[in-house]
């Protein structure tokens, strides 16, 4: 069973931005990317798949949960990073994760120092968010999407602000979670190399569309992922594989 299903998810704004007909299916421990330009429609899939907004057509199905109408059920064992979502900047970083932590009553009290040092901010754990900086945030919130122990993750634009040490750091925790936990991602971001270096499977999107897909295997094989990515979006036609746009 898939961990994640998406079928025909369409949702669109009245400024003409969104997602149309988008469907992909995510297999347990997979690392799925979604890369794209901005504007290309990742938040708003994204928000989709957390039922942040609801789609105006299509079916999202969560470890065999339909969202919409399981939505307790489906999100029990996610965890999300998605854009836009702030923490109290008045709060310490330890305190907003103990805050966090309320959501789940068996969590253990461990567990906030656990992610905290996951991520690189167990020295800062008793600094108020106020003070940190853009990638000391993201790496909080990377630790309040880990804080549930969830077997499947949404991370939207995750390594904004780090700087290359913490991307590194970032990866090779993503990387271990997925081989040695089975935990599931999906990781949207415009960062070719990002997705390059991480993902088993990678999609482009555009203009709410899913423009091309190429997995890791394929990407060896044949061009460089750069190439292939700016042949997808000047084309602008569906693109399944890399066999479909060398035709």
């Amino acid at each position: 069973m898939h961990v994640v299903n998406l079928q025909n998810v369409t949702k669109q704004f009245k400024n003409g931005r969104g997602v149309d007909n988008v469907s992909f299916s995510v297999n347990q421990g997979e690392i799925f990317g979604l890369l794209g330009p901005n504007g290309a429609g990742k938040t708003t899939l994204m928000k989709c798949i957390v039922s942040l907004c609801r789609p105006d057509k299509g079916t999202i199905l969560i470890n065999g949960y339909n969202v919409m109408e399981k939505f307790e059920l489906a999100m029990k064992s996610v965890g999300t990073l998605i854009s836009g979502v702030e923490a109290f900047d008045y709060l310490t970083a330890y305190e907003n994760l103990l805050l966090a932590a309320r959501l789940y009553p068996d969590l253990e009290k461990t567990r906030v120092d656990e992610v905290l040092r996951w991520v690189g901010m167990e020295a800062h754990k008793q600094e108020k968010v106020k003070s940190f900086s853009t990638g000391m945030k993201q790496r909080l919130y990377l630790a309040a999407a880990l804080l549930s122990k969830p077997s499947f993750v949404i991370l939207d634009e995750p390594t904004n602000g780090l700087d290359i040490e913490g991307k590194l750091d970032f990866q090779q925790l993503i990387s271990r979670l997925a081989k040695e936990e089975g935990v599931t991602f999906i990781l949207s971001t415009h960062l070719i190399d990002e997705v390059e270096r991480l993902c088993d499977r990678i999609a482009i999107l555009s203009k709410g569309k899913i423009i091309g897909e190429i997995t890791r295997n394929e990407l060896a094989e044949n061009q460089s992922f750069e190439s292939y990515y700016i042949d997808c979006i000047r084309s602008g036609k569906e693109v399944k594989n890399f066999a479909e746009l060398k035709k």
